[in-house]
């Protein structure tokens, strides 16, 4: 029950914001083990799903997963996310989703470089304090995004960000790896 409720319902609650972006290609940053990437593949086959984790033993796990499923419309990568960012993955995708991966600082020079612009950063976020949504948006502003919370309802104290891309990201983001979790722009 815990984890049907705390997982896999958790992740399946976004459905109504996906569908409202309605992409036809998604980034899960941050994968993990799959979630949400895999169940949301799994929910909308007509979306074409790159999950990405930077250890290599879960991407292969979600290999595994994805190729037990029979999931055509999903590529794993083993990768962090500013080289991504920097490289084939820069501009590349109309969502972004995000569960428990980062501070919304972050997250926005994480997964802004990887959308094009009118594209969006879904987060999944614990009830996000004001101090992170006031950086989460400095920082947005900077990278070509802004930022809404949403009314959307989630599970128990989760909430959901919405960062839509407004503008181009500028060339120097992101930045070299861990310099994000390190230096958090604001």
């Amino acid at each position: 029950d815990a984890v049907a409720r705390l997982h896999i319902l958790d992740s399946l609650v976004a459905l109504p914001l996906v569908d409202e972006i309605a992409p036809t290609s998604a980034l899960d940053l941050g994968s993990g083990g799959g979630l949400p990437g895999v169940l949301l593949a799994v929910a909308r086959p007509e979306v074409h799903w790159t999950l990405v984790d930077s250890v290599g033993k879960k991407a292969d796990a979600m290999r595994g997963f994805v190729d037990a499923l029979n999931l055509p419309n999903v590529e794993v990568l083993a990768e962090r996310a500013e080289p991504l960012g920097r490289g084939h993955g820069r501009e590349s995708y109309d969502l972004v989703a995000a569960r428990a991966c980062a501070a919304l600082p972050v997250l926005a020079e994480y997964a802004l470089p990887l959308l094009r612009v009118g594209g969006t950063l879904l987060a999944w976020k614990g009830a996000p304090a004001a101090e992170e949504l006031t950086a989460g948006a400095a920082a947005s502003a900077l990278l070509g995004g802004g930022v809404r919370p949403t009314d959307s309802p989630a599970l128990g104290d989760h909430s959901f960000v919405l960062i839509r891309k407004i503008g181009p990201t500028p060339a120097r983001y992101p930045r070299r790896p861990g310099e994000p979790g390190r230096r958090p722009l604001a």
